[in-house]
């Protein structure tokens, strides 16, 4: 197995910046690898285990205590299992999994039924949500309830708009790491970027392999399978899945969705936002 890491030194400080997060969020939790058909996935468990179970599945180029952070209102309400994607820069093995047939959903699935779980919720943002709804197309009868935030897989964003606001100035900050770069590309995607995105993606633009790969939309005819509900925020300003568009799209093809535009958040939410977005979830658990 090829490691999408460029450097030993890159590894370590990248791993360094997970333990940094972890260590910031001062909560009980264990870790554990669990062996899947697709490389050894490493999770974050938390939370209340008396509780109904959630899954929590971060972003591209993020981790779990990442994840944790996002929800982590919810902690006392749910016994909660965050999980290092495979092939991003965390825990897990670096094996990169096809985003058009359903091995994601497998993988996931997997990792619940390592568990003994019966039935989940699940909580996830941009490229999580895409995880999140392969594996509702995979085995949608595992899942009570998910939660999607600025999702991947339902529409894409205008790629000229993309072009110049997000991957040029990333692509030059690789180049030469010019600083004022980093801050251009966070500054599209972040509605109130903090210092750790700074420091972290200082580091992961540089060290880490991405994948550039399209991303793939879900079909009308699989997402009109899916009668699992769906909660749904979206985000207005949001460059590479506008907000506006896949409410849009998303209420045409899902049968069973709730959709929340959030006006003032791009792609990736402030405090504030994702405040409202717990408390969304937590009036769903109390009904």
């Amino acid at each position: 197995m090829t490691s999408l890491f460029k450097t030993k030194s890159g590894k370590k400080q990248i791993l360094d910046f997970y333990d940094l997060k972890i260590k910031e969020l001062k909560i009980k939790y264990t870790t554990k690898y669990i062996d899947t058909s697709y490389g050894k996935t490493h999770v974050i468990e938390t939370g209340n285990k008396s509780k109904p179970k959630l899954i929590l599945v971060h972003g591209s180029n993020g981790n779990a205590p990442i994840a944790l952070e996002t929800y982590s209102g919810l902690l006392n309400h749910f016994h909660v299992i965050a999980i290092d994607i495979l092939a991003q820069p965390n825990k897990s093995e670096t094996n990169r999994l096809n985003m058009k047939d359903n091995s994601y959903g497998i993988w996931i699935t997997e990792i619940i039924q390592s568990f003994g779980f019966k039935e989940v919720y699940m909580a996830g943002f941009s490229f999580g949500g895409l995880i999140i709804l392969k594996t509702l197309e995979h085995n949608k009868n595992l899942i009570k309830h998910a939660f999607l935030t600025a999702p991947a897989y339902i529409v894409n964003g205008n790629p000229i708009r993309a072009l110049f606001n997000i991957f040029l100035p990333m692509k030059s900050f690789m180049r030469n790491g010019n600083p004022k770069k980093l801050k251009a590309f966070l500054n599209a995607l972040f509605t109130n970027p903090d210092d750790f995105a700074f420091n972290f993606l200082s580091v992961v633009l540089k060290e880490f392999e991405m994948d550039f790969s399209p991303i793939p939309t879900i079909t009308k005819s699989h997402a009109k399978n899916i009668t699992t509900p769906i909660t749904m925020f979206a985000a207005k300003q949001d460059i590479i899945f506008p907000g506006q568009k896949m409410i849009k799209r998303a209420k045409n093809i899902f049968p069973n969705i709730k959709t929340i535009l959030l006006e003032s958040s791009k792609h990736v939410q402030n405090q504030e936002q994702n405040i409202q977005i717990q408390n969304e979830i937590l009036e769903v658990l109390n009904k």
